[in-house]
């Protein structure tokens, strides 16, 4: 009889962001024994987005926990249906509920906004971040050359993103783990506390918007307990 592969990390990026910006957390998830893969969302709409994480999770062809940053949370809700899916990891993400967006959660009524609105650039259907105050709001608390070198690579997005509304929420029927970010500047950590009532747990960090920058290891140390847990 085959045997079923050891399960692994499949991990998701936020907006303006790739792959590469977990390239930290797969090198000490490799230390720790744990297959993982980075997706490149195409970042034009919800729906691509979300394929995009499907294919890649047919790819992967193991039993899979699924780690979603900030919009990928939103991704990781839709994707996480796949049957592959063990667990679902939210990082100061967008764990989203029937009928909304990123743009518009109900668990966001009446909580303070952040500067991010202020941060965004759009021209025509493309929204970057100002030069300046996006990489603060993203890596604030980041040595100043992690924080330049991933704010050399980010890239626009299209506005579409932000009113994707997920087709199915598999939270409802997969274990989730929320980790609020305590010092966030981008998602408010009131909004991710409202969303984390929603997870199956939650933790709590005193950190910025972007472990994965930030502090690579205990990402790295949280999904490997996720993956054997799952195993």
């Amino acid at each position: 009889m085959e045997q079923t592969p050891a399960p692994g990390a499949v991990l998701v990026h936020g907006l303006w962001h790739g792959a590469w910006c977990w390239d930290g957390v797969r090198a000490a998830l490799a230390r720790r024994g744990v297959e993982s893969i980075a997706v490149e969302l195409p970042l034009t709409d919800l729906a691509a987005d979300t394929a995009a994480t499907v294919a890649a999770l047919d790819g992967f062809g193991r039993p899979a926990v699924l780690v979603g940053h900030s919009y990928g949370g939103a991704v990781v809700t839709a994707a996480g249906a796949h049957p592959l899916v063990r667990e679902l990891v939210y990082l100061a993400a967008f764990q989203l509920d029937e009928g909304e967006s990123v743009s518009r959660t109900r668990a966001g009524d009446g909580l303070p906004d952040t500067r991010l609105g202020e941060a965004m650039r759009v021209a025509g259907d493309a929204v970057g971040l100002d030069p300046e105050l996006g990489p603060r709001l993203l890596y604030g608390d980041a040595p100043a050359d992690v924080a330049a070198a991933a704010a050399a690579r980010l890239r626009p997005v299209d506005r579409a993103v932000f009113r994707g509304v997920p087709a199915e929420i598999a939270w409802r029927t997969v274990p989730s783990t929320y980790v609020v970010c305590a010092a966030d500047e981008v998602v408010h950590p009131q909004l991710q506390h409202a969303m984390a009532q929603r997870a199956t747990r939650t933790l709590e960090w005193p950190c910025g918007h972007s472990p994965a920058a930030t502090r690579p290891d205990a990402v790295a140390d949280l999904v490997a307990e996720r993956v054997r847990a799952v195993g």
